[in-house]
């Protein structure tokens, strides 16, 4: 059946701005957001790891037919995306989060500074506002902990970057520009330090290598031999560190 044989069917028929909502039938059923953009080359799916929304991209010229027809075939692949996905919980008083990979219990505190202690982790003030600084916290940590090892590895493969800065990317975890600008996630913080460390040994590899060659690949195992365990880390439990929501 093809997208107009879908909306005859009941499906919802196109927007203005000429996005489609198809249903892949099966249990559970999904619905597809397809979305015609100039800047497309080829059609193209994404599962988002926030809200489990799938979308297909799709050139503006591309017929329905074939964009169902890949649909069909990757179908697979979305079930099994969708399923990795994790819901997001609120992060509040007397919940546990990862901390360098350890599980901490977020509990009152006294005075005006929090405390790491154990497997606490001290949050004073107003306990509404628990989400938002211990995410200010997280962020000061990680920056700490990020520069560090960009610093490291910079030294040892004998370049400079020019900036670091933090974002809450969806996409990815670290990236390095051609200005020699790296940026990181700050929730890499939440995760084991090794993990940490290896993002920013791949985004330091960039600075002498933008690409993903061989060449970058050795300079990478020089600096972290067994990067691979914790690349594979973030494949399998990465998205974790997404499921944490520390505002409205």
């Amino acid at each position: 059946m093809g997208l107009e044989g879908l909306r005859r069917a009941g499906h919802p028929a196109p927007t203005p701005k000429g996005d489609f909502m198809p249903v892949l039938p099966g249990i559970p059923p999904v619905e597809v957001t397809l979305r015609r953009t100039a800047r497309a080359r080829r059609l193209s799916l994404r599962v988002s790891r926030l809200d489990g929304r799938v979308t297909l991209s799709l050139p503006p010229h591309a017929r329905e037919a074939e964009a169902w027809a890949f649909l069909r075939a990757q179908e697979g692949w979305i079930r099994q995306a969708l399923a990795n996905v994790v819901p997001e919980g609120m992060v509040t008083m007397g919940e546990t989060i990862p901390i360098e990979g350890r599980l901490v219990r977020l509990v009152p505190g006294v005075g005006r500074s929090m405390l790491l202690a154990g497997e606490e982790l001290q949050v004073p003030g107003d306990s509404a506002r628990t989400g938002a600084r211990v995410a200010a916290w997280l962020k000061t940590k990680a920056r700490d902990r990020l520069a560090l090892a960009s610093d490291t590895y910079a030294r040892r493969i004998g370049r400079r970057y020019m900036t670091l800065t933090l974002r809450d990317t969806r996409s990815r975890w670290g990236s390095c520009t051609s200005e020699a600008g790296l940026m990181y996630s700050w929730r890499l913080i939440m995760a084991p330090p090794q993990v940490l460390n290896y993002v920013a040994a791949h985004e330091v590899a960039h600075l002498a290598e933008m690409n993903h060659s061989p060449r970058f690949w050795a300079i990478v195992a020089d600096l972290m031999p067994e990067y691979q365990h914790h690349r594979r880390w973030l494949k399998s439990q990465g998205n974790q560190l997404l499921s944490y929501r520390f505002t409205e």
